[in-house]
């Protein structure tokens, strides 16, 4: 991850899909150079035939069928880079999870290990990004990780370990924790334990002078943190969980969390400040915070605290057509409308708030489900409308342990399902 990582405007126009030949060993066609066209149609019908008929979720073929390649990369077409990145890997992991779908989630995991990690993530935190270089060939672009990836990751292995029975994933999970507890979770002086964005980058000063961390609220589900937690009662975790919900608090000024915070230590004091880098812009990272609130069991201390927060937010969408793109935490403006997947991300938050907003957002967001090959929604929309409107689906719920409640466990079986 980069230090200046951009949430940038992700485009609607796709290239168009062309033909991958037979699946090679694991990572093989990242290590030649990538593939910058998605998978094939009829890779995609092969890859498709692995999600139960009797619980059928078009906008997860969609997202195989535009997004996954054969080896199991999750590619982002958009980008100059063609890049792929351990965001994408590891979401892509989890909505394998919910559509029962092991193969997927196997290829993605693989090509994960093979690509970000070299062969190896027992020892090293997965790279954030990998595509097209500058001087044309294909390998890392960033080596730096991602730590909501590295977490993501973690609670995607375990989650398969428990569901598919499959306990090496459990041990994969626990030594990407034992990492991401090691270089990625630090003391904020008069504040507590914190999640910076990645290992390198986001950390400023020395111990006897003035200090500054950059950070991410957008990086902290309380549901992910919750159920890592339960597999690592000794790591961060829990204490993270309570943290997400402070954090929020203080940083939500008229329920706008911005995209990046910084927090300050010196001799004046310490405390929360607008990001001298990004501003107080909440746009296309923060639009996940609300996502992660509403998906949050009502029970739990920290929902409740990030619900409070953010309830301006509800009460904001009265009305309008489509949420903001961009809005400013200090002053309250808002600045145009939100692609089709903000109103997928707000779905969860506005039934949790209780807001009739929620019926026309979940409308506007179901017009990214793909008719006739018509749909222009990008990657990083339909990731959202995968999180959103799979969970207003019932497709999946997260209990108080963070553990996943899956509709397939109750009335649905696929071709891979567990053993």
């Amino acid at each position: 991850m980069t230090v200046n990582r951009p949430r940038r405007r992700w485009l609607a126009g796709l290239p168009a899909l062309g033909a991958i030949g037979a699946l090679g060993a694991t990572g093989v066609l990242g290590t030649l150079g990538g593939w910058p066209a998605t998978v094939s149609a009829a890779v995609s019908a092969t890859v498709s035939a692995t999600v139960s008929a009797a619980c059928p979720w078009p906008l997860y073929q969609q997202f195989l069928s535009r997004f996954v390649q054969e080896d199991g990369r999750v590619l982002d077409p958009s980008t100059r880079e063609q890049h792929s990145t351990s965001e994408g890997q590891s979401y892509g992991m989890v909505f394998a999870l919910v559509a029962n779908d092991r193969a997927t989630f196997d290829r993605l995991w693989q090509w994960s290990i093979a690509n970000l990690g070299a062969g190896s993530l027992q020892d090293k935190l997965p790279a954030w990004q990998w595509g097209r270089r500058s001087d044309g060939s294909w390998g890392v672009i960033d080596a730096n990780a991602a730590a909501d990836a590295d977490l993501w990751f973690a609670f995607a292995l375990l989650e398969a370990a428990r569901l598919w029975r499959q306990p090496r994933y459990a041990a994969q999970a626990r030594a990407l924790l034992a990492l991401a507890a090691k270089q990625e979770v630090v003391p904020l002086p008069g504040f507590g334990a914190m999640l910076l964005p990645a290992p390198q980058g986001f950390a400023e000063g020395t111990e006897d002078g003035p200090r500054q961390w950059r950070l991410n609220a957008s990086y902290l589900p309380v549901p992910l943190l919750r159920r890592l937690a339960g597999a690592d009662p000794s790591g961060p975790w829990g204490t993270l969980a309570a943290q997400a919900g402070r954090f929020v608090e203080a940083v939500a000024r008229q329920g706008i969390v911005p995209d990046w915070s910084a927090y300050r230590a010196d001799q004046g004091g310490t405390g929360f400040l607008t990001d001298p880098v990004k501003g107080d812009v909440s746009s296309y990272d923060a639009i996940r915070v609300y996502l992660w609130a509403g998906m949050t069991p009502r029970g739990d201390a920290a929902g409740r605290v990030l619900m409070k927060a953010l309830a301006p937010q509800a009460q904001r969408m009265a009305g309008r057509a489509a949420p903001p793109e961009r809005m400013h935490a200090d002053s309250g403006a808002l600045e145009g409308d939100g692609p089709a997947g903000f109103s997928a991300a707000l779905v969860p938050f506005l039934q949790a708030a209780g807001s009739p907003a929620a019926a026309a957002q979940r409308a506007r967001a179901e017009t990214m489900i793909d008719a006739g090959g018509k749909s222009a929604a990008t990657y990083y929309d339909t990731v959202l409308g995968l999180f959103g409107l799979g969970f207003a689906e019932g497709r999946y719920r997260f209990a108080p342990s963070g553990q996943l409640e899956l509709e397939w466990e109750k009335t649905c079986r696929t071709a891979s399902a567990r053993p």
